[in-house]
């Protein structure tokens, strides 16, 4: 986490300072940064422990007067709290929401809107975002409301998106004048296709929750004040498996996704191998023979 503290460090300040403190922040803000992650109590997120066993995190995005727009300080946050939840060995699976009105509308333009070249690509802006795609546990969005531009990009880092049924998407940073920076351009394409993705990113429109389940976006669509449980449902389900092995086969589609179909088919090969290792395969394997439910241990 050093890296992620030396990132809020240059970058989490206030949005109305950007202009005169653009490489500098504040011994105060500084300070909020640190006291919030080391005493648990996030500026930016809501964080809880769901389910009957308390295995599922909850992270909610928590800036409503901006529309949960992702600042750097929000960013660096998420980071700390999925470091968080993946050493803790109760946790199976994690949800990832906002609110009704918006889960993000996108990055924060007003923290942007000064930053010149030297300062993004010297700094390697964005950098802290890419730390949801490379989660070892299995995260789930539940999207109501906008999610355009960066807040498309992170539900697309997710494993599993659930729409509510009034969720829009969408990548509009064309009409900023610049272009998708955190997966849009490549994610979006792999996902609906690349006329869909062309129109999107090229328009600026967004598509209905409806619109995105037909294109493969989501995976289901529910009403907007049961979209979170439904997800936690899920999250419990994929929570009570095998950590060990939900971690290879999260890893297994991944590569997938990433790679060519026969360097897919050879990984798969490798892992369904390396299950043979593992405890809870022959757990998993006795207990359906026996026709009972498994004890899965984690090894």
């Amino acid at each position: 986490m050093a890296a992620l503290r030396n990132l809020a460090a240059s970058f989490c300040k206030p949005t109305s300072l950007l202009s005169r403190t653009a490489s500098v922040l504040s011994v105060s803000a500084r300070y909020n940064i640190v006291r919030c992650m080391s005493t648990g109590k996030y500026e930016y997120l809501l964080v809880e422990k769901k389910g009957a066993k308390e295995n599922v995190g909850l992270i909610t995005l928590n800036r409503p007067k901006a529309l949960n727009a992702l600042c750097d300080g929000l960013m660096v946050e998420l980071a700390d709290v999925l470091d968080d939840f993946d050493k803790d060995e109760g946790i199976g699976c994690l949800v990832l929401t906002g609110s009704t009105r918006a889960f993000a509308a996108g990055a924060d333009i007003k923290e942007m809107q000064d930053r010149t070249f030297q300062d993004v690509a010297g700094k390697n802006f964005l950098s802290a975002w890419s730390r949801l795609a490379a989660n070892k546990k299995p995260v789930i969005a539940a999207v109501n409301g906008h999610a355009l531009g960066g807040g498309c990009e992170i539900a697309m880092m997710c494993d599993i998106i659930y729409a509510g049924e009034k969720a829009k998407f969408g990548q509009p940073e064309i009409l900023l004048g610049t272009i998708p920076g955190a997966g849009g351009t490549q994610r979006l394409p792999r996902v609906v296709g690349k006329s869909l993705a062309m129109e999107l990113v090229l328009t600026g429109t967004s598509i209905s929750a409806a619109d995105a389940l037909n294109a493969g976006l989501v995976s289901k669509v529910y009403p907007v004040d049961t979209v979170v449980d439904e997800a936690i449902k899920t999250a419990e389900k994929i929570s009570s498996n095998s950590k060990m092995i939900v971690a290879m086969c999260k890893e297994a589609v991944n590569r997938s996704y990433e790679n060519t179909l026969q360097e897919g088919l050879l990984f798969e090969k490798k892992i369904f191998y390396g299950t043979f290792a593992t405890n809870d395969r022959k757990e998993g394997m006795t207990a359906f023979t026996e026709k009972r439910k498994a004890n899965f241990t984690d090894s």
